[in-house]
C-alpha cells in the first residue's frame, strides 16, 4: 500500500529528476519516457503525478520561489541578534540554495518564459517579495544608502551567489566561505 508519504518522495524524486535533466538539454531536449527512466517508472507512469512536463516546470520554478522566501521569512522571524547577523543568516541560506539547487539556476534563466503567465507572475511577485525582504535588512544596516542602491546591491549578490552552476571545483566549505565573503564585502560598499 503507497501512502501519502511515499508519493510526495515519488513526487520529490520526479521533481528533482527533470529539474537536472532540464537543466542539462533543456526543456523540450527532454521526454517525459527520459524523466520516468530516471526514477523507475514508465514516461506514463508521471501523469500520475503531474499532469505533464509544463506542471513539472511550474511547479519546480515556481515551488523554489516560494522556498526561497518561506526559508527567508524564517531566517528573518528566528535569527536572534541585529540586522548584521540577519543579513549573515541570509546570506547562508541562499548560499545554501545557490549550491545545492544549481539545476534550478539554469532551468530559472532558460525556461522561466516557458511558463504560463499565471505561473511567471507568481514567480516573480514571490521574488520580489523575497528581494524586498533582504532590502529591508540592508537598509537597517545601512540607513544612509539610498533604497535603489540597496535594492540594486541585493540584485547583485543575488546575481554573484546565483553563478554557482558557472564555478569551478573549489570543494563546497571554499565555495561557501568564499562566497560568503563576497556577499559581505558588497553589501559593505554601500558604506564607501
Amino acid at each position: 500500500m503507497t501512502t501519502r508519504t511515499d508519493a510526495l518522495t515519488r513526487r520529490e524524486q520526479i521533481l528533482k529528476e527533470a529539474a537536472r535533466l532540464f537543466a542539462a538539454r533543456g526543456f523540450h531536449g527532454v521526454g517525459v519516457d527520459e524523466i520516468g527512466a530516471a526514477v523507475g517508472i514508465s514516461g506514463p507512469g508521471l501523469y500520475r503525478h503531474f499532469a505533464g512536463k509544463d506542471a513539472m516546470l511550474a511547479e519546480l520554478l515556481v515551488g523554489i520561489s516560494g522556498r526561497l522566501l518561506d526559508g527567508g521569512k524564517r531566517r528573518v522571524a528566528e535569527t536572534g541578534g541585529g540586522p548584521g547577523d540577519v543579513l549573515s543568516a541570509l546570506i547562508d541560506g541562499h548560499i545554501d540554495f545557490a549550491l545545492d539547487d544549481r539545476p534550478l539556476i539554469t532551468l530559472h534563466d532558460r525556461e522561466l518564459d516557458r511558463l504560463r503567465d499565471s505561473d511567471r507572475k507568481l514567480v516573480r511577485q514571490l521574488q520580489r517579495q523575497y528581494v524586498e525582504l533582504w532590502v529591508a535588512v540592508v537598509r537597517e544596516i545601512h540607513p544612509t544608502a539610498p533604497e535603489a542602491e540597496a535594492r540594486v546591491a541585493v540584485h547583485a549578490v543575488f546575481g554573484l551567489l546565483n553563478s554557482t552552476p558557472h564555478l569551478g571545483p573549489l570543494g563546497r566549505p571554499a565555495t561557501e566561505a568564499l562566497l560568503r565573503r563576497l556577499a559581505h564585502g558588497a553589501f559593505a560598499a554601500l558604506s564607501g
